[in-house]
C-alpha cells in the first residue's frame, strides 16, 4: 500500500495542474488563444531557458554516462524504425495517409515537460533527466521530420521540404538551448547573477505552464475520432515501449533518476508539438489531436502502474 500511494503522490499532483488548466477553459478565464500562445511561448522561451539551466548547471564531465545516454538514443531509434516498420505492414491504402501522422504519435514523448515535472517531483534537481534529454529530444526532432516528409504526399518537393525542415531542425530553439548548455557545462561557463537570476525566473515558469496550457488544449470529443488507429498509437507509447525496455534497462544497471528518466522517455504521453509539426506538413492533425488526448489522459493510468511497479520491486 506504501507503494502505491508513492505512485499517486507522484503523478496525481501533476494531472491536477492539467486538471486546473481543462477547468479555467470550461468556465472560460482560458481560451483557445492562450493555448496557442502559451505553447509557443513555452516551446520557444521557457523550455529552452529551463534546459539551458538544468544542463549547464550540471557538471556533465563529473555526470556523463556514455552507457545511458546511448540507451537513451539507441531506444528511441529502434522505437521509431520499428514503428515505421510496423506502420508499412499494417497502414494500407487510404490509411498510408496517416502514416506519418501515426508514426510520429507513438513513438515521440512529452520528455521535456512530463519529464522533467516527474523526476523533479521525485528527486527534485537531477542531472539525469537533461541526460536524457540530450540523448533522445533531438533524435525526436530530426526522426519526425524524416517521416513527416517521406510519408507525405508524392507530389510534394520532397528535396525542397527535407531542405526546409533540416533548417527547422537546427533552428529549433530546445535543440540550440540543450547545445548551448552542454558548452557552459564542458566550458565550465557560469553565469553572473544578474543573467542568471531573469533566466531562472522564466525557467521556473516551463513546467506549471505547459501543464496548465496541455489541460486547457484538451478536447474530449477527438478523442474519439479514428478510434482504432487512436489506441493502437497509445498502446505502443504508454504500455509496448516501455515494456519491452525497462527490462533491458534494469539489466543494464540503470536505477532510480535514471531509471525514471527512461520511464518517462518511453512511457510519457505524445507531445502536443506532434500536432504542430503534423498540420505544417500536411499530414493528418484529426489523428495526432486524437493520439495526444488520448495518451495524455490515459498516461494518469499507465504511468502510475508502472510508477507502482517499479517502486515495489525497489528500483525506485
Amino acid at each position: 500500500m506504501q507503494d502505491f500511494f508513492f505512485s499517486i503522490n507522484v503523478t496525481v499532483p501533476i494531472f491536477m495542474v492539467m486538471v486546473l488548466g481543462w477547468w479555467l477553459k470550461q468556465v472560460g478565464m482560458l481560451d483557445g488563444n492562450f493555448v496557442t500562445v502559451a505553447n509557443k511561448f513555452n516551446f520557444q522561451v521557457t523550455l529552452p531557458c529551463m534546459l539551458f539551466l538544468d544542463i549547464s548547471s550540471v557538471d556533465i564531465r563529473a555526470v556523463f554516462d556514455l552507457s545511458y545516454v546511448l540507451f537513451c538514443a539507441i531506444a528511441s531509434s529502434i522505437c521509431f524504425w520499428g514503428i515505421w516498420g510496423v506502420s508499412k505492414l499494417f497502414l494500407k491504402g487510404e490509411d498510408r495517409a496517416m502514416a506519418g501522422a501515426f508514426v510520429q504519435a507513438s513513438f515521440r514523448s512529452s520528455a521535456a515537460v512530463m519529464g522533467l515535472a516527474f523526476i523533479q517531483n521525485i528527486y527534485g534537481q537531477s542531472a539525469m533527466g537533461p541526460l536524457m534529454i540530450v540523448g533522445a529530444v533531438p533524435l525526436y526532432n530530426i526522426y519526425s521530420v524524416l517521416v513527416l516528409t517521406f510519408e507525405g504526399q508524392q507530389d510534394v518537393d520532397r528535396k525542397g521540404k527535407i531542405r526546409e525542415a533540416l533548417v527547422n531542425v537546427l533552428r529549433n530553439p530546445i535543440i540550440i538551448a540543450i547545445f548551448l548548455g552542454l558548452l557552459a557545462s564542458f566550458g565550465g561557463i557560469k553565469l553572473p547573477d544578474l543573467a542568471r537570476k531573469p533566466i531562472q525566473s522564466v525557467a521556473q515558469m516551463a513546467t506549471p505552464l505547459a501543464l496548465v496550457s496541455l489541460g486547457a488544449g484538451f478536447e474530449g470529443r477527438k478523442a474519439l475520432a479514428k478510434i482504432r488507429p487512436t489506441l493502437a498509437a497509445a498502446f505502443l507509447k504508454l504500455v509496448a515501449q516501455p515494456a519491452v525496455f525497462l527490462p533491458i534497462a534494469i539489466s543494464m544497471g540503470f536505477g532510480r533518476e535514471k531509471l525514471i528518466a527512461i520511464l518517462i522517455m518511453l512511457a510519457a504521453p505524445a507531445t502536443p508539438s506532434c500536432y504542430i509539426m503534423a498540420k505544417n506538413m500536411g499530414h493528418d492533425g484529426t489523428l495526432t489531436a486524437s493520439v495526444v488526448v488520448a495518451t495524455t489522459l490515459l498516461s494518469a493510468f499507465t504511468l502510475t502502474g508502472w510508477i507502482f511497479l517499479l517502486k515495489s520491486f525497489g528500483y525506485l
